[in-house]
């Protein structure tokens, strides 16, 4: 079983507008609401391809429960731990002239102590947890360490964590040694704290990564494809041209098709191109992680394998 955990879940409005006119009034001409957050983007793309796999994490009040009941309408399995405050809402503006798109990111609620003693509580009580997914930010209140906890007890009960983070929180929950981890690039220009010019920079920071007891390191670089890096392969795949219509969730939707290629037994370098497939094909889509199999599938056969050196 797959397990997704999201601590700091969002409700994610999106806006279409004409063009943007500052100081003006503006005629929104489409919305639509997602439920979001980096866990439950991955949980929603596996129940895309009918991938069994279950959502935890906080939610709560009125958005919470839109966030599940939306949820439960894309066909995701949820098991969340209720808390007292509102969940969060994202605002995505789209501006059509310009196809750029702008986010306005909640902080979210604050998650109390017991709240979290009750996710670890559930998370050491999981049946058959071949995978558990840790991915998104903090919410209020929450400090680092508690990504060390969930990462500790996911691998006490036998999981294969990924770990998808930014910030001080990734480099605090490295030291817990998750089997595997999705930075971007940007992610890991901060993580390393230098910028990095080149594939090849990229690659020798994330064999470093790997030689402090990381399985495996997926870095993401938009259309620039993904590298993968573990200690025995290395490789850099790279997605055909397509027409990009929305950024958001395609990180998330790369590890949802790397782990379920990984869970379907193939090989790393097969898992690496399936991983681009299923990012590159939310970009052809408006909406968050809107991920389809028929995209996927026809993304798939057009990804290209370079030298990294």
């Amino acid at each position: 079983m797959i397990y997704t955990v999201t601590l700091n879940p969002a409700l994610d409005r999106q806006i279409w507008v004409e063009d943007i006119k500052y100081d003006e009034s503006n005629r929104i001409i489409k919305e639509a609401t997602y439920a979001g957050g980096k866990g439950i983007d991955v949980s929603r793309v596996l129940a895309n391809f009918g991938a069994d796999n279950v959502a935890l994490g906080f939610v709560g009040g009125f958005s919470g429960e839109e966030l599940e009941g939306r949820l439960l309408n894309d066909g995701v399995r949820c098991n969340f731990t209720y808390i007292s405050a509102n969940t969060r809402t994202n605002i995505i503006l789209n501006d059509e002239k310009t196809k750029s798109q702008t986010l306005f990111n909640a902080i979210g609620p604050e998650v109390q102590p017991q709240d979290l003693m009750r996710l670890i509580k559930q998370i050491q009580n999981l049946p058959n947890p071949e995978y558990i997914i840790i991915s998104g930010s903090l919410p209020v209140g929450v400090q680092p360490a508690f990504y060390n906890k969930l990462i500790d007890t996911s691998k006490e009960v036998g999981a294969i964590v990924v770990f998808d983070t930014d910030g001080r929180a990734m480099k605090v929950g490295l030291s817990s040694k998750p089997h595997i981890i999705k930075p971007n690039i940007h992610e890991l220009e901060r993580l390393v704290d230098k910028k990095l010019k080149d594939i090849n920079e990229i690659a020798q920071e994330a064999r470093t990564i790997c030689n402090k007891g990381i399985n495996i390191v997926l870095v993401s670089m938009g259309a620039k494809g993904m590298l993968c890096v573990s200690s025995k392969e290395e490789y850099w795949a790279c997605p055909p041209p397509v027409e990009v219509q929305n950024t958001i969730g395609a990180g998330d939707s790369s590890v949802a098709g790397f782990v379920l290629a990984l869970k379907e037994g193939k090989s790393l370098k097969d898992a690496l191109a399936f991983a681009v497939a299923a990012g590159t094909a939310t970009t052809t889509r408006p909406g968050t992680a809107v991920c389809l199999p028929e995209d996927v599938e026809l993304i798939y056969k057009n990804v290209t394998f370079r030298d990294i050196a």
